[in-house]
């Protein structure tokens, strides 16, 4: 469990300086050198959940490329946890090894080398997309052709393509809580600094909290209180075999963005609850739960999310969502709306995107850490 305010310390702290997006940034004894993290994205490049150098090179020249934080892709706390079956993993004691060399790299580059810890749930056993050829496109795998059994809140598919999840029982959630444990304590040991829980997108944690996925009559639905517990029971379990004195974040999705579904107001209660519990960031991400659903995506559209959960809950968060240019970013920073944005889609584009975004705003290199390696 938390030392008491121990994040809000933090968060007071770092907004005394919070002037731009080079500002320092620190939880508990983490330091970030700057706002800018590397949001994780699947590569669906894995064997078995294994890592390979194609996760070094990815990630580590995001480090290089100037990056506070640099998350590793939503990693599966078991095997029927992937998303396809190319999907990382740590659910295995030797997936660590290579996951070390990763994090030893991105460290010796000045940037905080962090993992999102996952379980698509009722969203596993699907086909890569790279290979289907269309990203937005998930078409189910059966066990013949290499998928697997997938479980979910409620026997209810995401899509009308998809397959039918069990229900998962109260001895099996316990379980696959164990596993979120199992994971972080793998993540420890290959040398992560910050670990985030993937509670967002659809996947297991948020289909538990979401009324439109989750029509269970037990302790695990029905009532708000019933419907996150899933999510917080894991939390003070993964809270306790993480270390104090590092970071813990979960990602949510903020807001269903559908009638009769989870909403902001929802994220700000539940985000209190996180804090309590020992969460030191909330990444605020949103939708994703049901295939069909349609959002009015532009530039920073999910801002407000983080704002609104950073205010109603005095907790600090991550603003994700076309966030693509330095002045945008920087006044996420400087307005208070966020206290980190994540990058994704730019970061692809740009690993170096850190340092044309401090040219840019016209940033002095010489104010920066001394660990930032620099080339304006």
């Amino acid at each position: 469990m938390t030392s008491p305010n121990t994040t809000q310390e933090a968060k007071s702290s770092s907004e005394s300086v919070a002037t731009n997006l080079f500002s320092p940034f620190t939880l508990r004894s983490v330091t970030f050198r700057n706002r800018i993290a590397v949001s994780p994205m699947c590569q669906y490049i894995s064997e078995n959940g294994f890592a390979n150098d194609w996760h070094l090179v990815h990630l580590g020249s995001r480090a290089v490329g100037g990056a506070a934080l640099v998350v590793v892709e939503a990693s599966a706390v078991e095997a029927r946890g992937r998303i396809t079956p190319d999907d990382l993993g740590i659910y295995l004691d030797a997936h660590v090894e290579k996951l070390k060399q990763i994090t030893q790299f991105m460290e010796s580059y000045g940037a905080v080398p962090g993992i999102q810890i996952a379980h698509a749930g009722r969203k596993a056993s699907t086909l890569n997309p790279w290979k289907l050829g269309n990203r937005h496109v998930k078409q189910a795998l059966s066990n013949e052709d290499g998928g697997w059994d997938v479980v979910g809140p409620s026997e209810v598919p995401f899509s009308d393509t998809s397959r039918l999840p069990a229900a998962l029982s109260v001895s099996e959630i316990h379980e696959i809580q164990d596993k979120f444990v199992d994971a972080a304590k793998r993540a420890l040991a290959a040398g992560f600094k910050f670990l985030e829980i993937h509670s967002a997108h659809g996947y297991l944690l948020h289909s538990f909290y979401s009324p439109l996925s989750n029509f269970r009559t037990d302790d695990y639905g029905g009532s708000f209180e019933n419907r996150v517990r899933f999510l917080l029971e894991t939390v003070e379990k993964v809270r306790r075999a993480w270390p104090e004195e590092l970071p813990l974040s979960v990602r949510i999705s903020a807001s269903d963005w559908v009638e009769g579904g989870w909403t902001s107001d929802d994220s700000v209660q539940l985000a209190r609850l996180l804090k309590q519990r020992g969460v030191d960031i909330v990444d605020c991400s949103s939708g994703m739960l049901r295939s069909g659903d349609r959002y009015n995506m532009g530039p920073g559209w999910q801002v407000p999310l983080a704002e609104a959960v950073r205010n109603g809950a005095e907790l600090p968060t991550v603003a994700v969502g076309e966030i693509t240019e330095p002045e945008q970013a920087n006044k996420i920073i400087a307005e208070g709306k966020a206290d980190l944005v994540m990058l994704a889609r730019e970061f692809m584009r740009d690993p170096y995107w850190p340092y044309h975004a401090a040219k840019t705003l016209g940033i002095d290199a010489a104010t920066l850490p001394k660990n930032y390696t620099y080339a304006l």
